[in-house]
This record gives structure tokens, C-alpha cells and sequence, in this order.
């Protein structure tokens, strides 16, 4: 297993472990912590700094930026995908539309999925995609340079993966994940976005951080 897979399975391992055992209140804040020392009025505090989504500029399937800042005062859900996928896009679609119908109208949340696939899903092939799929105003198909994306898929970023792989079915390998996303870019949770079953949680999740969970 590769390395960057076994950091998504992990992740969401620890979800869905905190959130299974009912005793957790707030939703878990993953990656990473520093501690930094400072004095403030000559008193010295500790201040934890939390691992935070990094900042990208990518264009929509409208041919409009988005940036960490389209997102300023938002929740999000993040995931990765590419239009022509024959495996398990097109699931994770179907369950993430089902989420978006849940929250449409809402305009503290938002949904960013990246393709892993910039030389094909330009713009107008994700607005077509997005059109079909019947995505509401809230969901940002988005492409940017392949580099940027995968490295933003991995330890840096959402905790999931995302490369080129001529072996695997359509040429990419991506994992099926759902990264969400706090008001502070601060990853809450990941969940396998494959599975229908995921759908209730997605969901109650999100409503705990709108709720200041």
C-alpha cells in the first residue's frame, strides 16, 4: 500500500474511531500540531498551531478563481476526481450530489472537488460534467496544475492521495475520500466517500460544524 493511501485510510480510521465511541462532543482536528512559545505582557503562553489546508488558486468549471478565500466563513467537503473515471468517480459523485441536495441554499458550505486530470477537464469539459451531474451552485469543479493538485491531495493538505498511474483503470489512481474542511481550514474529518453508507454521517458532521461543533 502506498504510502500516501495508508495516511487516508489512517485518517479516516481516526474518524470514524472518535466518532464511533459517542463520547467526543466536537469533531477531532487532524494532521499535526505545533507548540509555540510566546510572552505576551511578560507572561509566557503556549500556543498550539493546528495543520491547515494550504493556500490554491484554481479555476471553476465557470472560468472563475477559487481560492482558500472563495471559502472564507465556509465549511467545505474536498475531494478528487477526474471526468472520464471508470471506477469509483462516478459513486463518489452520486453521494456527494446527494449531500449537496442536502445543503443546498446554504451559503456557509460548499463543496470543491479537483480533477487529477488539468490536460482533459479544462473548464468547459467540468461544466459539462457538473451540468449532467446537476450539481448546485455550491460545488466548484475545479482544475489546476497536476503538481499543485496531487501535492495538495497528500499529508500537505486533505490527508488523501491523488497520481498519474498508467496501470490503473482511465490512467490515475485517487482515493475515494472526503475531506471536510472547518471556517479555519482545518481538516475535521475524512470519510470513504465510496460507500452510500457515509452519506448520514457526511452529513450530521457538517451540521455539527455549522453549529460550532
Amino acid at each position: 500500500m502506498k504510502i500516501t493511501h495508508l495516511l487516508a485510510c489512517m485518517a479516516m480510521a481516526i474518524v470514524h474511531a472518535a466518532c464511533s465511541s459517542g463520547e467526543q462532543e466536537k469533531l477531532p482536528i487532524l494532521g499535526e500540531k505545533e507548540y509555540i512559545t510566546t510572552v505576551r505582557e511578560g507572561v509566557e503562553h503556549i500556543d498550539t498551531v493546528f495543520h491547515t489546508v494550504p493556500q490554491f488558486r484554481f479555476l471553476d468549471q465557470d472560468s472563475s478563481w477559487v481560492t482558500n478565500e472563495t471559502f472564507e466563513g465556509k465549511i467545505y467537503l474536498a475531494d478528487f476526481f477526474f471526468t472520464r473515471c471508470p471506477t469509483i468517480c462516478p459513486i463518489m459523485s452520486k453521494n456527494l450530489l446527494a449531500i449537496a441536495r442536502h445543503f443546498e441554499g446554504n451559503e456557509r458550505f460548499a463543496i470543491l472537488s479537483h480533477t487529477i486530470d488539468p490536460k482533459h477537464d479544462l473548464p468547459p469539459v467540468l461544466k459539462s460534467y457538473a451540468d449532467k451531474l446537476g450539481a448546485p451552485p455550491l460545488w466548484h469543479f475545479v482544475n489546476g496544475p497536476k503538481e499543485e493538485v496531487y501535492r495538495l491531495a497528500g499529508q500537505e493538505g486533505y490527508f488523501s492521495f491523488a497520481q498519474e498511474d498508467a496501470d490503473a483503470p482511465g490512467g490515475f489512481n485517487h482515493s475515494g475520500a472526503f475531506t471536510l474542511v472547518d471556517e479555519e481550514r482545518r481538516v475535521r474529518g475524512v470519510y470513504d466517500g465510496t460507500l452510500t453508507d457515509s452519506i448520514p454521517k457526511v452529513i450530521a458532521d457538517i451540521e455539527k460544524l455549522l453549529d460550532k461543533g
